[in-house]
């Protein structure tokens, strides 16, 4: 099992291995970085015309911000999605996509995960940046008092992510049908979190269990709550995810670690 002194001898290496993927995301690439906010400006064009102009779904206006414009609605709850399905699914094939490292040399291999993470993390803190002055733009400065607690939040996301990644990346060696299903289960995924659809239009009888067996729903809350409305979030929702999230990385790092002493072998 990895030490907390292997982690602090190897810190420098988790830095490498981050920039290594921070360089490699968009490298050769016209926009580079510009990507970043250019695919989920275009999922947000996408959503906003078929969900907002086509199928009229209805969102209330901001209390108190007033806000009532669907595509910063729809970001505040899909910049933190997409960054979690992104963390997660790139963690998934980070131990295959670096078999030949794994086989070099002795690291620890929680590093590949968690770098991919990292690395996705700073793209999302540029992407939020963004949309705060989008949002200040439009004359919401209610948000402004919450950006520490949306930042806490971020970080939650961030360790589920991880938590998750952790205990899929390393099944994913072992199974390699984990990947191809993960995709599929983040489609349904999705569209079982209120995203694009304000949870008002949940069933009132279905709600509960929704939250308990979903808890990306109390994160898209939290984060609408505090950016689009500029309010105080429900506390027992954001305490229950920030639970899940706790409860999954270290089910993850436990998953990992009983798991990961054939990871050469396997790849």
């Amino acid at each position: 099992m990895t030490t907390v002194a292997t982690y602090r001898a190897s810190r420098e290496l988790f830095w490498h291995l981050t920039l290594r993927e921070l360089r490699s995301k968009y490298k050769r690439s016209f926009l580079g970085w510009a990507w970043s906010t250019v695919t989920p400006l275009a999922t947000m064009a996408v959503y906003t015309i078929v969900f907002r102009a086509i199928i009229r779904i209805h969102i209330p206006p901001g209390k108190p911000s007033g806000l009532n414009l669907y595509a910063l609605y729809l970001l505040c709850a899909l910049l933190p999605w997409t960054f979690f399905q992104v963390s997660v699914q790139g963690g998934i094939v980070s131990l295959i996509g670096n078999s030949n490292l794994i086989k070099k040399t002795y690291f620890p291999r929680e590093f590949l995960p968690a770098a991919t993470v990292a690395s996705t993390f700073v793209s999302h803190c540029i992407e939020m940046g963004l949309l705060l002055v989008a949002l200040l733009a439009f004359g919401n400065f209610h948000a402004l008092p919450f950006i520490p607690l949306v930042f806490v939040l971020m970080l939650f996301v961030a360790l589920f992510a991880l938590g998750l990644g952790l205990m899929l990346s390393v099944l994913n060696v072992y199974f390699r049908d984990v990947e191809y299903l993960i995709t599929i289960v983040f489609l349904v995924w999705m569209y079982l979190t209120p995203i694009i659809y304000p949870f008002s239009l949940v069933p009132h009888r279905y709600r509960g269990i929704a939250e308990v067996l979903n808890p990306m729903t109390d994160a898209v809350l939290a984060f609408r709550s505090m950016l689009y409305d500029g309010t105080t979030p429900r506390w027992l929702g954001f305490g229950y995810f920030v639970l899940v999230a706790s409860v999954v990385f270290i089910i993850g790092m436990y998953v990992f670690s009983r798991l990961e002493g054939r990871l050469a072998e396997e790849l």
